[in-house]
């Protein structure tokens, strides 16, 4: 089990949440982690590693990526069966996509940041153009209420995760196992004094944000688009 998940006092600490061996699952999980995300305390990465066996769950951390310099992650990327979730007009919906695809996908890859640390690796890196680009279609509502989100039908990476691995594994089992250390962290640091964040989105359009609207015409186009419920 990683230490950041090990290291918590112990009310707080979130091993009896987790299950009691890894689950047993056939996908592979690439997870690519923005360097930021590796100091922040309250991230799902670690949580997700925990439930998973240690071959079935990659966690590699950096901005950018090449052939020359990660080798293993080029041929997993040219692989007819690897998959990239991130949401775009490009992404086909994952549920759709795996019935008709002659190729079941063995191996997906997550990107873990913010959602424009995310956007910097995904375009700034021509490999992970390479394998099919799907998204999910999911009324799930984020659970990871303690920290905040650009729109109300944003995910973490571990949810990401959860709904992924329960479609391809075909177990609806596993995204609950998988939800409920993140539902115990939240539920251990609302009792402790944090709060509630509500999504960019919900802020602007209930005229509840609290820093002034940016000046610079671009960010400026970006609350716009959220407070009008479009996708960016």
């Amino acid at each position: 089990i990683p230490v950041t998940v090990l290291y918590r006092p112990q009310k707080v600490c979130l091993c009896p949440y987790l299950p009691a061996h890894p689950l047993h699952i056939s996908t592979h999980l690439y997870i690519i982690q923005h360097p930021a995300e590796e100091n922040k305390v309250l991230r799902t990465v670690p949580l997700l590693a925990a439930c998973l066996p240690q071959d079935k769950c990659k966690v590699k951390i950096g901005r950018r990526f090449s052939e020359e310099k990660d080798p293993e992650l080029s041929t997993i990327c040219r692989k007819s069966d690897t998959l990239i979730l991130y949401p775009g007009a490009e992404a086909a919906n994952l549920e759709e996509f795996i019935l008709d695809s002659p190729i079941y996908p063995t191996t997906v890859i997550i990107i873990d940041g913010t959602w424009s640390q995310a956007k910097d690796i995904f375009y700034k890196n021509s490999l992970f153009r390479l394998p099919k680009q799907v998204q999910l279609k999911t009324s799930l509502s984020s659970q990871y209420v303690i920290r905040t989100q650009p729109t109300n039908r944003c995910l973490s990476t571990l949810e990401c995760a959860a709904v992924a691995l329960s479609i391809l594994e075909k177990n609806n089992c596993i995204q609950e196992t998988l939800l409920r250390p993140l539902q115990a962290l939240c539920s251990f640091q609302l009792q402790h004094g944090a709060q509630i964040r509500l999504s960019k989105e919900h802020l602007l359009k209930n005229g509840l944000y609290p820093k002034p609207m940016p000046k610079n015409k671009r960010k400026l186009r970006k609350m716009e688009l959220l407070m009008n419920s479009i996708k960016i």
